[in-house]
């Protein structure tokens, strides 16, 4: 949410328009609080957003949005009041327009016990009512609504607890009543999906409840399957981690077994939140998910997605594991609902990016929408990118690394962290650009030269010489960085880019850069 406040102040109108969508049904049910009169409170919530546009602005602190922009609400209420009273409506026309929500609807199926629940809750005081219609009606979670409202959390929890008892009171149903011990309590039953065990520490302080999995994988390296929990699929590529970045191939198919037997578990929850970020290790990583969920019957289990590319206050952002503790708490709850878009692009860019033919991928990012996963379009035409290129053989990785070299870097570390830095939205682990360095300096026609280097930093392994190696360019490696010969033609490749499985000295793929796309690879144009 604080991404989108930071864009709208600077006037970006589909930023404003995610925040309305947001908040809408929350300035709803507090306009109605105050003019109980469904049309008022409509007016009143259009005229508080129009206002927060013109002077959003003026806001210093994007997190104090939600207070912020209550208080326009409850004053945009009070000039309603002083223009004209309108007559109350019925409880069961409000609900038609704020109960979203299906859980309560979906178990009271007679009218006579529906129409008897909306009359319990009206009769409820001010403060238990908002509090039961937000949490059970409109399913936010405590913290937005604790933000919103500037009620504490423990607050709102008594509030809810007051409302069952109170309700339970008037209710002559018992099976009824027992709903309400059921219900949501914003916080249990959750399961939170993360990309790394720093996200995942940070969230287990006290950011969020439920219980946390860290999925352990590295997508953009190796070859990978629309399927790739099938025991053969895992196997092949087990024995590629193995081989290419140390990761042994036992360990690997044991996490994976592991976290997809909590994956398969996921209706024990009432709620799923994928954590995520817009770099490509991310993007493979959520688009696989989404695939698996996109084939699965959600039935009561809520699918619901956390997705940032940026952070107020942090110039480079390159991950969630940047933020602090309170800096991580103010994402909690500000997570979007998945949809059928959602898991319908999400499932066809993981089958894209899985083919052993490119083409699928390259029309979708060049023509297709992609607009429902925001981050799918740039890191993966970043992740095209690293096909080698039709000037030199070399992908984007490889040729800024040469690059760095030839402009005086010689410490790999140093060239991690500018790697990390520049392409950022890769999201590259230092497993994945050692494979890379190691690359480029083997070969019958090394590009580059290693001294004082005995082995590279493997898995859970730190070579003490790797910090006082040195990197320099050999003569084959300024040759074809000038264009004068070709990698691929001197070395040959044995290299997967997702499903694509490029082998030997002629590739029918290439990265044209004049183009910024890929291009069928002729031998005229390929060496």
């Amino acid at each position: 949410m604080l991404h989108w406040v930071e864009r709208a102040k600077q006037g970006d109108r589909e930023a404003f328009d995610l925040i309305v969508r947001r908040f809408e049904a929350m300035a709803y049910a507090v306009a109605y609080e105050r003019l109980r009169d469904s049309y008022l409170a409509e007016d009143a919530v259009q005229e508080a957003f129009a206002e927060a546009f013109v002077h959003l602005h003026k806001l210093k602190d994007a997190e104090a949005f939600p207070g912020w922009f209550k208080t326009i609400v409850i004053r945009q209420c009070h000039r309603f009041v002083r223009r004209k009273r309108h007559p109350t409506v019925p409880f069961d026309q409000l609900t038609q327009t704020i109960g979203r929500q299906p859980s309560v609807p979906e178990i009271v199926e007679k009218r006579e016990l529906h129409q008897l629940l909306y009359d319990s809750i009206a009769a409820l005081s001010s403060n238990l009512r908002v509090a039961v219609q937000l949490f059970y009606f409109q399913g936010y979670a405590l913290q937005e609504i604790s933000a919103y409202l500037g009620t504490s959390v423990p607050v709102l929890k008594k509030r809810l607890f007051d409302a069952r008892a109170k309700l339970k009171g008037t209710l002559p149903v018992a099976d009824f009543v027992s709903v309400f011990h059921q219900l949501y309590e914003g916080g249990k039953r959750m399961l939170h999906i993360v990309n790394g065990d720093i996200v995942a520490e940070k969230l287990r302080q006290g950011v969020v409840q439920g219980d946390i999995l860290v999925w352990r994988e590295v997508y953009p390296e190796g070859p990978v399957f629309t399927d790739p929990a099938e025991a053969a699929n895992r196997s092949v590529r087990a024995r590629y981690l193995e081989q290419a970045m140390g990761i042994p191939s036992a360990e690997f198919i044991r996490i994976s077994e592991e976290q997809e037997k909590v994956r398969a578990n996921f209706r024990n929850y009432e709620e799923i939140v994928l954590w995520f970020e817009h770099d490509l290790f991310d993007q493979t990583m959520l688009c696989c998910l989404l695939h698996w969920f996109a084939q699965q019957s959600l039935g009561a289990t809520k699918l619901s997605l956390l997705c940032i590319g940026a952070f107020p206050g942090i110039e480079l952002f390159r991950g969630l594991g940047q933020l602090s503790v309170n800096q991580m708490a103010t994402l909690s709850g500000t997570w979007q609902t998945v949809g059928k878009e959602q898991l319908e692009l999400g499932a066809i860019v993981w089958e894209a990016y899985c083919a052993p033919e490119p083409g699928k991928l390259v029309q979708l990012l060049e023509a297709g929408d992609n607009s429902a996963l925001p981050y799918v379009h740039d890191a993966f035409r970043l992740h095209l990118s690293r096909f080698p290129s039709i000037r030199n053989g070399l992908g984007i990785v490889e040729q800024t690394t040469l690059e760095m070299v030839r402009d005086g870097m010689t410490s790999p570390l140093d060239l991690f962290g500018h790697m990390g830095n520049k392409f950022h939205g890769l999201g590259m682990g230092d497993l994945q650009y050692w494979h890379r360095l190691a690359k480029l300096s083997q070969g019958s026609h090394p590009l580059l030269k290693l001294e004082g280097l005995n082995a590279f930093p493997g898995y859970k392994d730190q070579t003490l010489s790797f910090r006082h190696s040195t990197v320099a360019l050999t003569e084959t490696g300024r040759r074809v960085l000038d264009g004068e010969a070709d990698w691929i033609a001197l070395n040959g490749i044995d290299e997967w880019y997702g499903g694509v499985h490029l082998q030997g000295r002629s590739i029918p793929w290439r990265w044209d850069a004049s183009r910024s796309t890929l291009v069928p690879c002729l031998n005229s144009r390929c060496h």
